[in-house]
């Protein structure tokens, strides 16, 4: 305050009459007035200890730094660098003047944790297909539908002699009968492929998941499928597993369709059921994280419960002054938020996980006596996240729930009036709309970067659909899906699942609505990776600034990513496990070959938002490949070595699925060896080079979860 008294005196001097030559500098007083304040801010910051925030940052630094290494470190080094940091760092932390050199131990822990949970979680990773008959234990059911069922299996053993496979644990597709639950071992023939490299360069990694998830396959039961034995009943996890399939089952047994589904979402975190249909619905108005369990719901559960319970007990003569009403409901609410994350699937749902543990330093505050909205309780949160689960740093639903939640908690901080007098039913009700609807935008715009980049769509009207669908979830859908629960021992939870589904049918309703308003919106440029790492920068100088200045954080960024974060489209796209080759030509992407249902091709489409021709005109085929030609480039795909002869060195590329003989030398050429190696291959024509910018969507292959070709 006293600076600001100061830069006021001074700015006074300034323009006081008896010194006309300072009125001529009243720009240079006020730039020096917002940089004071800047720094002022930044002082604030520092002095109120507000560097703690960053540690989830600056780990997520580390861990960025660690999964972008062209080779894994050696364990040696890493330990060498802790143990000199460690004590460096536990004796510095104590001054806080010193505090910003703990950041630089955060950074190192963040780039150890990946190779500490590869050692105690990683697996071997399955590189080449592998066929028959086995026994495994199930570990998870990930997924039911009336068609199949995902489900994660250890102790994969071969039952007729067939050759082992070393990997801890494989992800299967079954048949949907007979029932399974964890701890039940099965047997069946089985085909158990790899696991498949990302689509697109920097697209969803599932080998990088998998392999810190313990998973080295996937695979499907082709056949003589059929349960060996069941788990123990006094496995706390089948037990939970058999309650969840055994709610999904009421509440299949009175809803049905997009409301039976998205109910099982909402209460047992199964989204299985739900179709291609309603799902982009939802994305399109802005709705797809209501059927997704995370802080939205558990805070009108755990919320919900605390207050009334609280209202209860204050109603009650003597009780308010003489038990701890306040702690008894705070209590009451921690637990209803771990049955709730229990129900929801427990640790394997990292959004539910990650809300639940906000929601216990809430009520943890709470029964200590303090603050409970602070930036402090979201940095614990993700320092806890990021030591459970690291890799979940790399997922969308991360980046999308602590973006949401650092902006929210920023607002909150934010200095605002007092609500002044008593207020009437109606001023209340626009009260709340007020508030749904601020909290969208301020959530949405948050996330905006994010689901851009991992999704290549937005909602523009996302406000609009959650100002009209979020009423219905809070006051009749999820309350009445508790209720339901909560009457399932007694077998009358009929009337309470037939209510919360017609609140679902509502829902989907409003959604439809909205998603129609913003038909040919929802597009969006295509983001690179380093519009990611600025977003993150931004982020965290909103987080740790508390004043008005952290908003010059999110204003930074948007022309940085304008300039630098922006990608631009392929001009050929080869895939690495099908025929699939796309050529953009001045009409548009079309296939030179492949078959335009593939897997390949429909996420293509949907990452460039265009639809992909089932080919390109003017493209020659035959028996031995197809020529395609374009006004800059000429393309080759080769099907049979007999074409080598003719087409090298008469094109601009060659692609064929078989290796290239040595001698085949004037363009560039992608062969079976450059695909195994580097996966799918982004393709841009480069005019003033006369040739092709080449990405792979594999960097390496030098990683503990990379697989290797045989």
């Amino acid at each position: 305050m006293q600076g600001a008294e100061t830069l006021d005196r001074d700015a006074g001097t300034a323009l006081a009459p008896t010194q006309p030559a300072a009125r001529s500098s009243l720009p240079q007083v006020l730039a020096a007035r917002q940089r004071r304040g800047l720094a002022h801010s930044l002082g604030d910051a520092v002095a109120a200890r507000r560097l703690f925030v960053l540690l989830p940052f600056m780990m997520i630094a580390g861990l960025v730094g660690y999964a972008a290494l062209p080779f894994e470190p050696e364990a040696w080094a890493l330990m060498a660098v802790a143990a000199g940091l460690v004590p460096g760092v536990v004796l510095l932390w104590r001054s806080a003047a010193l505090q910003a050199v703990g950041l630089g131990g955060a950074v190192w822990a963040g780039f150890c944790l990946l190779p500490l949970h590869g050692m105690w979680f990683g697996t071997q990773m399955l590189e080449r297909p592998a066929y028959g008959l086995f026994e495994a234990r199930v570990d998870e059911i990930v997924s039911a539908t009336e068609e199949a069922r995902r489900v994660v299996v250890s102790g994969l053993v071969p039952v007729t002699g067939d050759r082992p496979v070393d990997i801890e644990r494989a992800r299967l597709v079954v048949p949907p009968a007979p029932a399974l639950a964890p701890g039940d071992v099965i047997r069946a023939s089985m085909r158990l492929a790899p696991v498949p490299g990302p689509i697109l360069p920097g697209a969803f990694d599932g080998q990088f998941h998998a392999y810190f998830s313990g998973i080295g396959a996937y695979g499907t039961a082709t056949g003589d499928f059929g349960l060996v034995s069941t788990g123990s009943a006094l496995d706390a996890t089948r037990a939970v597993e058999e309650l969840r399939m055994a709610i999904g089952g009421r509440i299949d047994a009175v809803l049905d369709g997009a409301s039976a589904a998205i109910g099982r979402a909402m209460v047992v975190g199964d989204q299985s059921a739900i179709s291609d249909e309603t799902r982009e619905v939802m994305a399109a108005s802005g709705l797809a994280h209501i059927y997704s369990i995370s802080g939205l719901h558990l805070s009108i559960v755990a919320g919900g419960i605390y207050f009334l319970l609280r209202l209860g007990l204050a109603f009650i003569p003597g009780v308010t002054t003489r038990w701890p009403v306040k702690k008894i409901a705070a209590t009451a609410g921690i637990v209803a938020a771990m049955g709730y994350l229990l129900l929801a699937g427990g640790l394997a749902n990292v959004p539910a996980l990650r809300s639940t543990l906000m929601l216990a330093l809430v009520f943890g505050a709470v029964l200590a006596g303090r603050r409970a909205l602070t930036m402090r309780n979201v940095a614990i949160a993700a320092l806890a996240i990021i030591v459970i689960d690291p890799a979940s740093v790399f997922r969308a639903s991360f980046q999308l729930s602590f973006a949401a939640v650092v902006a929210l908690i920023g607002i909150y901080e934010l200095p605002r009036s007092a609500p002044g007098g008593e207020r009437g039913w109606g001023q209340r009700i626009w009260a709340t709309v007020w508030a749904t609807a601020a909290t969208s935008f301020i959530a949405g715009t948050a996330t905006l970067l994010f689901s851009a980049y991992h999704f290549q769509q937005t909602a523009p009207l996302g406000v609009l659909g959650n100002v009209l669908v979020l009423p219905v979830v809070s006051l009749i859908i999820m309350p009445f899906a508790v209720l339901s629960v909560l009457a399932m021992p007694f077998g009358i939870e009929g009337p309470f699942v037939a209510i919360m589904g017609w609140g679902i049918d509502r829902m989907v309703d409003g959604a439809e609505l909205v998603a129609g308003w913003s038909e040919g919106w929802t597009g969006n440029p295509l983001l690179t990776s380093v519009a990611l790492i600025i977003g993150l920068l931004a982020l965290a100088w909103f987080a740790f600034i508390n004043s008005w200045w952290r908003f010059a954080g999110p204003a930074v960024a948007l022309p940085l990513v304008l300039l630098f974060g922006l990608d631009t489209r392929p001009d050929v796209l080869v895939a690495d496990t099908t025929q699939a080759v796309v050529l953009r030509t001045e009409a548009g992407m079309g296939l030179i070959s492949g078959r335009p249902g593939s897997f390949a091709v429909e996420v293509w489409g949907e990452h460039y938002q265009e639809t992909i021709a089932a080919s390109v005109t003017g493209t020659r085929c035959d028996s031995l490949g197809c020529i395609a030609e374009t006004p800059q480039f000429s393309v080759a795909v080769i099907r049979n070595a007999a074409a080598f002869a003719e087409d090298c060195g008469q094109h601009d590329l060659i692609i064929a699925r078989m290796r290239v003989p040595a001698n085949c030398v004037g363009g560039q050429v992608i062969d079976a060896d450059t695909l195994a190696a580097g996966g799918v291959h982004w393709l841009r024509w480069d005019e003033s080079a006369a040739r092709f910018e080449i990405r792979t969507a594999i960097p390496n292959l030098t990683r503990p979860w990379r697989v290797a070709p045989p």
